[in-house]
């Protein structure tokens, strides 16, 4: 028999990895609908048919692109050890900041660094994203501080803060041009940093 309905004509996903490109080069609002229609290959009624509009599109791309990367937040969170579990994060950050099958930097800083007003409920999309991943990190030094592997006064939140706010700055800086070598050493630096609150 035949499927009820017409099958679309395009690869939803596929469709939207390209718009994720887009909004990562751009922003949200440097975003334009002719740039995402022609990145995508599809038209405008498609776009709205598909995704709703260009707000529920960026949404529909932050969400996937978050998932990827929070997955690999938390597999680098399984390491046996905080300053194990640091390390990986900050360096799986910084080879993805500066990988080249995709815009340098991250989606979730470049999307939403300067929004108007209107569309102010982009930048809270991506600060929760953020904040989920810092909340992560966080739970992940508790546990090393109850585990008797961080020092039992370790701010855990500050120290968590530390690493996102470090992650953070390498991606403005991955954007402006920064290398993977470069990030890399700025990670040995904090890393020279997390080892002295280590339980001896």
């Amino acid at each position: 028999m035949s499927p009820i309905g017409r099958p679309r004509a395009f690869d939803e996903e596929a469709v939207l990895d390209r718009a994720t490109e887009v909004f990562w080069r751009h922003g949200y609002e440097g975003a334009s609908l002719s740039a995402l229609t022609s990145a995508m290959g599809i038209n405008r009624p498609s776009l709205y048919a598909t995704f709703g509009s260009k707000e529920q599109l960026f949404q529909r791309a932050f969400a996937r692109y978050h998932e990827t990367q929070v997955a690999a937040a938390r597999a680098a969170l399984d390491q046996p050890s905080a300053y194990a579990s640091i390390e990986a994060f900050l360096r799986s950050s910084a080879d993805g900041l500066t990988a080249t099958d995709h815009p340098a930097g991250c989606l979730s800083i470049q999307g939403g660094l300067a929004c108007s007003p209107e569309n102010a409920g982009i930048a809270e999309i991506l600060a929760a994203g953020r904040a989920a991943t810092e909340s992560a990190l966080e739970e992940r030094l508790s546990r090393a501080v109850t585990e008797g592997d961080l020092l039992e006064d370790t701010d855990v939140r500050a120290l968590a803060r530390f690493v996102m706010a470090l992650s953070e700055g390498h991606a403005v800086h991955a954007a402006a041009g920064a290398s993977r070598e470069e990030l890399h050493a700025s990670v040995d630096i904090a890393l020279r940093a997390v080892d002295t609150l280590h339980r001896r």
